[in-house]
């Protein structure tokens, strides 16, 4: 009896524990002196006019997450079976942060067999060629850390799955803004995160009630020089 009722006072004071909100945007900017035509090459000539060049205002898949451990983390509601489709021969979304313990299904949505796999030491895996949704094509992600995901048999298809630590993370949406809910109270490291640049890391306090306001801005900053 005295167990049951330990057990019903901690659940209630989880739920009830003071929480507030992160919100706020994500933004990439690129080198100055390439934005500004410095960085050379006739990009208008006919050997240069097809190179691809990286827009930074248009790049998306941010995801913004608090940095280690959470005292008093709510239980993770997403640790059944999230979906990364496969559809007209990409993976979607192309970036799939989840908390560490999430199984992922990777149901194949097209008239052709696709591949799924992996190389990355968090998650090494092979699902073999498959089409439609095999009840068996499901892989549990244990480890924290980046997981490159690929298609043996396209090249261009490529997603990556984000193994996070604790459940306070968010993607950012069309708009490059974010919103993480039902965080508790108290200082922690908050780091956006995006694929091809450098991460930002901000120390933040987290009200008992109401929102706190971070803003990121990524860019090819602190790395080493030569």
């Amino acid at each position: 009896m005295t167990r049951f009722f330990l057990i019903i006072v901690t659940a209630f004071w989880v739920a009830s524990a003071p929480a507030g909100t992160i919100t706020g945007t994500v933004n990439a900017q690129g080198k100055a002196e390439a934005e500004q035509g410095a960085a050379g090459g006739k990009y208008d000539s006919r050997k240069y006019k097809f190179v691809e060049k990286v827009n930074y205002a248009e790049l998306r898949d941010f995801v913004v997450y608090i940095e280690g451990a959470v005292t008093n983390a709510a239980p993770g509601t997403n640790l059944l079976q999230t979906v990364l489709t496969q559809k007209d021969a990409t993976f979607r979304p192309h970036v799939l942060p989840v908390v560490v313990g999430t199984t992922v299904r990777w149901p194949n949505e097209d008239d052709i067999y696709h591949n799924v796999f992996s190389v990355s030491e968090p998650r090494p895996f092979d699902l073999l060629l498959y089409k439609g949704d095999p009840p068996n094509k499901a892989v549990p992600f244990e480890k924290t850390g980046r997981v490159d995901v690929f298609c043996s048999i396209h090249s261009h298809m490529h997603c990556i799955v984000l193994v996070l630590e604790n459940p306070y993370f968010a993607s950012s949406d069309r708009r490059n803004h974010y919103r993480i809910e039902n965080v508790p109270a108290g200082t922690y490291k908050l780091k956006a995160w995006h694929e091809r640049l450098p991460s930002e890391v901000k120390e933040i306090t987290v009200p008992a009630t109401g929102e706190v306001k971070v803003d990121f801005t990524l860019g090819i900053n602190n790395l080493p020089k030569f």
